[in-house]
C-alpha cells in the first residue's frame, strides 16, 4: 500500500460559539438540575473555550414554528373545550395561551437547514482541496464522502457531484455512519482504491454539522457535555496513486479494529426534536481499548525495530482529553514527548469528528515537518471502531 496524500483544506464553522454562552443558556434553561452546581466545572474540564459552527447558536435554541398545541391543532382542542362546557370566551383563552407555549423544533426545522450548510461547506471544502493539488474537478475519479448527523437520501456524495460538475462517471461513495471514523477510514479505502489503480485520483470530502445534537430541553448530565463538546467542520483532500509535486504525505499502512459489544456506548437517536447524541461513561475505557490494540499493531509491524522506531508526530483523534492522557501515558517510555501537540490544539477549539484528523494533520503541515518523518493519524468512532495509518511526511 502506497499512496500521497496532498495537504487537506479545512473549512470552519463561520459562528464562533463562546463556552460561556452554552453555559448561560444551559444555566437558564436548567437551573435546578442535578448538574447545575458543577456547570462551571464541567465546562472548564472539556479544555475548550470557542468553538465553529455552521449555523448561529440562536438557531439551535430557537422554539418551532408550532405552538404549544403541536400536531392536535387549535380546531380539535376547541372542540374538546367546548364539550367540558367551557364558554366561548374561556376556550379562546385557553387555546391563545396554549399557543403562546414555545414548542421544540422538528426533525426538519433542525434538519435542513444544517443539511443545505453541509453542502455548501462541503463545496468550498472540496473546491479549496483540487486547488492545493492543482487539479480540476475534470481529473476527479472517485468522490468518498461522510457526514453523519444530517442524513439525507440522495446524500452529499450526490449532491457535490452536481455542485462541483463531476464527470458522470465518477464513482460516488457516500460513507455517512462513519462519523469520528471518517477521516482515517476514508483515507484508507482511497490508498486502496489507488493501489488498484495508481493512475486514479480520489477526492474525499467530510462535512459535518455536529452541532445539530445540541438539544436544549434534554436536562441530562450527557447532553449537556454533548452541548460543550462539539464543532462543525468541512475538510477535503486529493489522494492519489501517485506521487505529485503537491504530495504532502506518503500512506504506507492501514489497520482497522472493531470491539464487539460497544455499539451501544456512543450513538444517534432520531427523535420527534432532532438529533441526539447519546454517551455512555463506559465509552472512554472502550475507546483505550482501541488505543492499546493500536499500539500492539506498531510494535508488531517495527518489532525489527524495537526500541529506536518512533513516529515523529501523532495525528489522534479520541474524541476527548481522557483518551488524549491514556495515550501519553500508554505509549512507549523510548517515544519523544510531544507528539499530540496537534490533536491537542485542534481539540481546543471543539471535537470534530470525522473531520478531526483532517484538522489536526493541517495544522502538522502549516507548522512544518521534516521529509521522512513518520506519522500516525488515528481515530475511533461509535461502533465501537477504529482506523489508523501510518506513513511518511514528503
Amino acid at each position: 500500500m502506497s499512496a500521497f496524500l496532498c495537504p487537506p483544506a479545512v473549512i470552519h464553522g463561520e459562528h464562533t460559539v463562546e463556552t460561556s454562552q452554552i453555559v448561560a443558556e444551559v444555566r437558564d434553561r436548567h437551573p435546578h438540575a442535578a448538574w447545575a452546581p458543577r456547570t462551571d466545572g464541567i465546562a472548564a474540564g472539556t479544555g475548550i473555550a470557542t468553538r465553529g459552527w455552521m449555523l448561529p447558536l440562536e438557531a439551535a435554541v430557537a422554539p418551532g414554528g408550532g405552538g404549544g398545541l403541536g400536531a392536535v391543532g387549535s380546531a380539535p382542542a376547541q372542540d374538546a373545550l367546548a364539550r367540558e362546557g367551557f364558554s366561548p370566551r374561556d376556550v379562546e383563552r385557553a387555546i391563545a395561551a396554549l399557543e403562546a407555549i414555545p414548542a421544540p423544533q422538528t426533525v426538519q426545522e433542525r434538519t435542513a437547514p444544517a443539511w443545505e450548510a453541509v453542502q455548501s461547506y462541503g463545496e468550498h471544502a472540496a473546491r479549496g482541496a483540487l486547488q492545493i493539488a492543482a487539479l480540476d474537478v475534470s481529473d476527479v475519479d472517485c468522490l468518498i464522502t461522510s457526514n453523519s448527523t444530517t442524513p439525507a437520501l440522495p446524500g452529499l456524495d450526490v449532491a457535490l457531484a452536481n455542485r462541483l460538475g463531476l464527470r458522470d462517471d465518477v464513482m460516488l461513495l457516500p460513507a455517512t455512519q462513519w462519523a469520528c471514523v471518517a477521516g482515517t477510514r476514508s483515507l484508507a479505502l482511497a490508498a486502496d482504491l489507488v493501489a488498484a489503480d495508481p493512475d486514479r485520483v480520489v477526492l474525499v470530502v467530510v462535512s459535518e454539522a455536529l452541532s445539530t445534537t445540541y438539544q436544549p430541553a434534554d436536562d441530562t448530565l450527557e447532553s449537556l457535555i454533548v452541548r460543550l463538546l462539539f464543532a462543525d467542520t468541512a475538510v477535503a483532500a486529493v489522494v492519489t496513486g501517485r506521487r505529485r509535486p503537491e504530495s504532502a504525505l506518503r500512506l504506507d499502512a492501514a489497520w482497522h479494529h472493531t470491539l464487539p459489544g460497544t455499539q451501544d456506548l456512543h450513538r444517534l437517536d432520531t427523535r420527534a426534536d432532532g438529533t441526539h447524541f447519546v454517551m455512555d461513561r463506559r465509552g472512554p475505557r472502550a475507546v483505550q481499548e482501541t488505543v492499546t490494540a493500536m499500539w500492539e499493531w506498531l510494535r508488531l509491524r517495527y518489532r525489527d525495530d524495537a526500541g529506536s522506531w518512533h513516529p515523529d508526530v501523532l495525528l489522534a483523534h479520541p474524541g476527548g482529553t481522557r483518551v488524549l492522557e491514556y495515550m501519553e501515558q500508554t505509549m512507549p517510555d523510548t517515544w519523544p514527548g510531544g507528539l499530540l501537540e496537534f490533536s491537542r490544539d485542534s481539540y481546543r477549539s471543539g471535537n470534530r469528528g470525522g473531520a478531526a484528523v483532517f484538522d489536526i494533520m493541517r495544522r502538522a503541515y502549516d507548522a512544518g515537518q521534516q521529509p521522512g518523518g513518520r506519522t500516525v493519524l488515528y481515530a475511533a468512532a461509535p461502533g465501537l471502531s477504529a482506523t489508523a495509518l501510518e506513513g511518511e511526511w514528503l
